[in-house]
């Protein structure tokens, strides 16, 4: 059995317990959980603990390897800034779209009640930003403050422009520095790997609380929220097309035709790597350059996911919406420019590790609490098929527009 099947079970089974407990005994089932939450908080804070060495490391090396490849060459230039474009793009629709479809189809009021009474036995972390603190804040006086209270915003910004000092250093202290922030990440790594093998445990302690506090809510929540957030990866991969069509002059059924065996494989494997050899081989049915791909795709694969910071603001949003955190003009300018910059800091992490790691920041930026975060990651696993398939899209898409200026 996967690491990801236990842990999809140890919520299903976690929430039903909680349910039939309840329905055999409310006072002892409810008692239960000053026992069960505990644990699973622990189990959230080993999470918790390594999200600001781990997003600074991963900046650092991922603008690194984003300077690096701009400086390959013009192809690879070009392509670094259509690709950040793109992902500044995919935020602000996400932004402008989540809210909309939360009002369309917004989670029932007794759920949302229930489910905010067992997922908030704390306020939301932070201040929750105006517009004017959003301005104010956006550059830390003390960085070092910054990281212990969990300003996230203003810790990137900082992060950001020291990544950037690296790259115009000497190749040698350049490369010094790079390598101490890749071990830093690495070990960051290996510590979550040690937490997640208790991920089970931790998920079935949050699960039995809300299960005992909701009942059958929690069941009809979790499914709203993957159809929600899965369908804004959705838009990022119908997105591709139009790009392909008007900005890469190829036509529509051709681009379809040569990009789905790259889908098909992203689908099977939810991995972007695995398709790289697909989505080559698509590119050139499209008639771009062998030479071209060979440089664009292998730069998207490693530094870009044109659906991560759409789909992370979407997953903030949500739970914002879910605990009812009001969301304005501050929050959301803090949420966008924390989703489009963190995001090449998430780049070839396992899918478990880069939700929390990409999704935790951008809730604290916003004001929101990230105690739902323990249970959404134990159904990622549909909402990233449309990541990686919205991912594999798009990176063909973005190679037309280079193909064709080249």
């Amino acid at each position: 059995m996967s690491q990801a099947t236990r842990i999809l079970l140890a919520l299903v089974v976690g929430i039903a317990l909680g349910i039939v407990a309840v329905a055999a005994d409310k006072d002892w089932a409810l008692a239960a959980t000053s026992v069960t939450q505990p644990i699973g908080e622990a189990w959230l804070h080993g999470l918790q603990m390594v999200i600001v060495p781990l997003i600074v490391g991963l900046l650092v090396t991922g603008i690194a390897a984003t300077a690096e490849a701009a400086r390959a060459g013009r192809i690879a230039g070009r392509a670094v800034v259509l690709f950040v474009v793109v992902l500044w793009c995919t935020t602000l629709m996400s932004a402008a779209v989540m809210p909309l479809l939360l009002d369309l189809w917004p989670l029932p009021a007794d759920w949302s009640a229930a489910l905010r009474g067992a997922l908030t036995g704390a306020a939301p972390l932070g201040k929750v930003p105006t517009l004017a603190d959003f301005f104010n804040s956006i550059v830390p006086t003390n960085v070092v403050g910054a990281a212990a209270g969990d300003a996230f915003l203003p810790l990137t910004v900082f992060t950001l422009a020291f990544a950037f000092a690296i790259t115009r250093l000497e190749e040698a202290p350049r490369k010094r520095l790079t390598d101490l922030f890749q071990a830093i990440v690495d070990a960051m790594l290996v510590i979550i790997g040690w937490v997640l093998k208790l991920a089970p445990i931790g998920i079935f302690a949050l699960a039995y609380g809300v299960g005992a506090r909701t009942g059958a809510a929690a069941f009809g929540a979790l499914v709203h929220y993957i159809v929600m957030v899965s369908a804004i990866g959705f838009i990022v991969l119908l997105a591709g097309y139009p790009v392909a069509r008007f900005a890469g002059g190829v036509p529509l059924r051709k681009f379809a035709k040569a990009v789905a065996p790259a889908q098909a494989v992203a689908i099977s494997t939810q991995s972007s790597l695995a398709s790289l050899p697909a989505m080559l081989k698509g590119s050139g049915e499209i008639g771009v350059a062998p030479a071209t791909a060979g440089i664009v795709l292998p730069v998207a694969v490693a530094i870009f996911r044109a659906t991560s910071p759409a789909m992370n603001l979407a997953v903030a949003l949500y739970v914002a919406h879910w605990l009812g955190v009001p969301i304005g003009p501050g929050q959301l300018a803090a949420g966008v420019a924390t989703a489009a910059i963190t995001t090449m800091g998430s780049v070839s992490l396992p899918g478990t590790i880069s939700f929390f790691a990409s999704v935790a920041p951008v809730a604290f930026a916003m004001g929101v609490p990230i105690e739902a975060l323990g249970l959404l990651v134990a159904v990622e696993t549909v909402p990233d098929l449309f990541r990686t398939v919205g991912n594999v899209t798009m990176d063909v898409a973005v190679t037309s527009v280079v193909g064709r200026r080249d």
